[in-house]
C-alpha cells in the first residue's frame, strides 16, 4: 500500500513538473512579445509623439502582462528598454526612421543607417493656407458648429461615447469645422495609426500604378512563390485581404501578427513565408501580414534605399500637407505598412480629403483616375465589408452612417471616416480598445450627422 502511494505521489510530481516546464516554455515564448510591445510603443510615444512615459504606461500599456513590464527611458540615446521576468527588449529612435525594435541586428549596425536628405517639402505650414498649410479658413459650411462643439466636448473631456479619444477632428466641405484635443495633446502631436497605415500603403501603390511601375492584377512575381500555387497571388489579392495565405491576426496571444511585429526583423519576409490555406481571391480574412508583403514589394521597385525612403515624402506626404508624418521601419529598413505610421489629426484629415476628392489634393492629381473607385469596390468574398486596404460600409455595419462611407481603422480606436455623400470627414485618435467595449462609433456618427442642415 505504501509503495502504491509512493508511486502515485511520484506520478503527481512528474505531472506537476511537466506542467511547470510547459508553463515556463510557453511564457518564455511570450516574453519577446510582452517586452517588445512595451519597449516599441513606449519609445515611439516618447520620442515621436513627445508624450510623458508615465501617461503612456498608465493608459496605453495598462493591460494584460504589458502593465507589469519595467521600462527604462534613456533620453540621451533615445531608447527604451523593457523588462519582464527574465525577458528584455530594447527599442531605439532614429531621425527619419522613427523607432525600431532591436531584433536580429546590433545596436551599432542600426545606428550606422542614416535617413537620406532630399525630403524637404519646400514650404512652411505655419505660413500657408489649409489644406496644404495650417492657416485655417473661416467659412460657414452650413453645419451646426455649436452642436458640433458640444459633441467634441462630450467626446474628449467626458469620454461620453465609451472611449478615450486623444484627438478629434471634423472636416465639412473641405473645411475644418471641429478640432479638439485632450490637454496633453495638440495639433502638432503625431499619433499612432496602427492599421490605418494600411490605407497609406494603398496610396503608395496607387502612385506607383500611376507611374506605370506596378500592375495590381498581375501575379506578384515573388521568387519564393514561383514553385507553388502562391505564384497566382496578385497585388490586388493582397490589398483586398484575399491572398489565401494562412494567417492568425489575434492580438491577444502568440499569433502570426504578434510574432511579426515583436519578434521578427524582416516582417515582409515572415509574412510571405506563410503557406497557402485557400486559393487566391476566394476567401476573405483580415491579415496585417499581407500589407507588409505589399510594403516589401514597394521597396523592391527602387534601385536604392535613398530613393525608396524619400518616395513617400516627396510623392505623398509633402504633396498633401503632412511633411512631418513618420512611417517607421522594421530592422531591415522596410516600412511597417501594417501598423506604424505617426501623424497628426490634421494630417489624417488631409489624407481623408485626398480620397474624398477622388485622389486629387490642392488641385493636383496624386492618385490615378479611377483609383478611389477601385479602392472602395468590395472584395468579392468580404460581404461588402472591405475594399482595398480600406473598410467599407456597404453592408451597413455602422447603421447610422451612409452606405458609401469608407474608412481607415486602426487597433485601439484610430479612425478616419470618409462620407462622400455628406462631404464629411471624421478623425478620431486615442485609446479605446474593443476589449473594454470600444467606442460607440454608431452613436457618435449619428450625432455628427445630426449637425448637418
Amino acid at each position: 500500500m505504501a509503495k502504491t502511494g509512493k508511486k502515485i505521489g511520484n506520478g503527481l510530481l512528474i505531472i506537476l513538473a511537466l506542467i511547470i516546464i510547459f508553463i515556463v516554455i510557453y511564457l518564455n515564448s511570450l516574453l519577446p512579445i510582452i517586452t517588445g510591445y512595451a519597449a516599441k510603443n513606449l519609445c515611439s510615444a516618447v520620442f515621436v509623439s513627445d508624450r510623458k512615459p508615465e501617461n503612456v504606461e498608465s493608459v496605453d500599456l495598462n493591460f494584460s502582462f504589458i502593465k507589469f513590464t519595467k521600462n527604462s527611458v534613456n533620453y540621451d540615446e533615445k531608447s527604451v528598454t523593457s523588462h519582464f521576468l527574465w525577458g528584455k527588449s530594447k527599442a531605439i529612435y532614429r531621425n527619419g526612421f522613427g523607432v525600431t525594435l532591436l531584433r536580429d541586428i546590433t545596436e551599432e549596425k542600426l545606428g550606422r543607417l542614416k535617413y537620406p536628405g532630399g525630403a524637404d517639402p519646400g514650404y512652411s505650414q505655419d505660413t500657408i493656407k489649409w489644406p496644404l498649410g495650417d492657416i485655417l479658413p473661416k467659412r460657414n459650411t452650413g453645419i451646426d458648429t455649436i452642436k458640433l462643439a458640444e459633441i467634441s466636448k462630450k467626446l474628449i473631456t467626458e469620454n461620453a461615447y465609451n472611449g478615450n479619444a486623444f484627438a478629434f477632428m471634423v472636416i465639412h466641405k473641405g473645411v475644418p469645422v471641429a478640432e479638439q484635443y485632450k490637454p496633453q495633446f495638440n495639433q502638432k502631436t503625431r499619433l499612432l495609426s496602427w492599421s490605418m497605415a494600411k490605407s497609406f500603403v494603398n496610396a503608395m501603390v496607387g502612385i506607383l500604378v500611376k507611374q506605370g511601375k506596378l500592375d495590381i492584377y498581375k501575379p506578384t512575381g515573388l521568387v519564393e512563390w514561383k514553385d507553388d500555387d502562391r505564384n497566382k497571388i496578385t497585388l490586388n489579392d493582397l490589398m483586398q485581404m484575399q491572398s489565401g495565405l494562412k494567417w492568425n491576426e489575434d492580438y491577444g496571444n502568440r499569433s502570426d501578427v504578434t510574432l511579426m511585429l515583436h519578434c521578427k526583423s524582416d516582417m515582409g519576409h515572415f509574412a510571405f513565408e506563410r503557406p497557402a490555406a485557400y486559393p487566391a481571391g476566394t476567401h476573405w480574412y483580415y491579415s496585417s501580414g499581407t500589407t507588409n508583403i505589399v510594403s516589401y514589394m514597394i521597396r523592391k521597385q527602387f534601385n536604392n534605399d535613398s530613393t525608396y525612403y524619400v518616395f513617400a515624402n516627396n510623392q505623398l506626404f509633402n504633396k498633401i500637407g503632412m511633411p512631418d508624418a513618420l512611417f517607421e521601419v522594421d530592422p531591415t529598413g522596410t516600412r511597417v505598412g501594417s501598423s506604424y505610421l505617426y501623424a497628426t489629426a490634421r494630417d489624417y484629415a488631409r489624407f481623408g480629403l485626398l480620397f474624398e476628392n477622388d485622389g486629387v489634393f490642392n488641385g493636383e492629381r496624386i492618385l490615378p483616375e479611377g483609383w478611389v473607385k477601385y479602392t472602395t469596390s468590395a472584395a468579392s468574398a468580404s460581404e461588402g465589408l472591405y475594399g482595398s486596404f480600406f473598410w467599407l460600409n456597404r453592408s451597413r455595419k455602422i447603421p447610422s452612417a451612409p452606405e458609401d462611407m469608407f474608412a481607415c481603422d486602426g487597433h485601439d480606436g484610430q479612425h478616419i471616416y470618409i462620407l462622400p455623400s455628406q462631404q464629411l470627414i471624421v478623425v478620431i485618435l486615442g485609446y479605446s480598445p474593443t476589449s473594454r467595449g470600444g467606442m460607440d462609433i454608431d452613436r457618435l456618427l449619428r450625432d455628427i450627422l445630426g449637425t448637418l442642415h
